[in-house]
């Protein structure tokens, strides 16, 4: 697995919030090898986001803005409505 990916991983296990690091981390120790440099890209941006609007986010508590309202968010919502 190559750097990025792996940096990816720790920093979506390591966020702060337990949940939000359950929810992602559950998700990219799944998919990281599969996700392409778009996803790859989109996933960079979403962990730079504060925990609570992400947590709202992937819960359906609140809204996505247009900016991460995309593939990979569905996805995302999908898999941890799964758990």
């Amino acid at each position: 697995m190559d750097d990025r990916r792996k940096r990816l991983i720790y920093r979506c296990q390591h966020r702060g919030m337990k949940e939000v690091d359950a929810l992602l981390g559950r998700f990219v120790g799944r998919h990281a090898a599969e996700l392409d440099d778009g996803d790859l890209a989109r996933l960079e941006a979403l962990v730079d986001v504060p925990d609570n609007d992400l947590y709202n986010w992937l819960t359906g508590k609140g809204p996505i803005p247009a900016a991460h309202d995309h593939a990979l968010m569905t996805r995302l919502r999908k898999f941890n409505n799964s758990l």
